[in-house]
């Protein structure tokens, strides 16, 4: 008996790989919607990554000079404090 389904599974993977499988495994990969889902999806990607950069290296920035400006504000504060007051 499992001689047989093992048979019947060989002889169905080879039927197979001549005909129609073999016939998807050997076709064009560059023919077919894959590809255009697969440029589509490159292309989205690509424009988000050329917009996301660029921004988000200028809110860094942005956030760090202003973050640079307010420490140099408190430490002039924190020094008019520590000088003694002038009658």
């Amino acid at each position: 008996m499992e001689d047989s389904i093992s048979d019947a599974l060989v002889e169905g993977l080879n039927a197979g790989l001549s005909g129609q499988l073999g016939d998807v495994l050997l076709a064009d990969p560059s023919a077919g919607s894959n590809v255009m889902a697969f440029l589509l999806v490159a292309g989205l990607g690509l424009g988000m990554a050329l917009i996301y950069v660029p921004l988000r290296v200028f809110l860094t920035v942005t956030a760090r000079s202003r973050r640079l400006r307010l420490l140099q504000r408190i430490r002039r504060l924190r020094e008019e404090l520590a000088q003694p007051v002038q009658p």
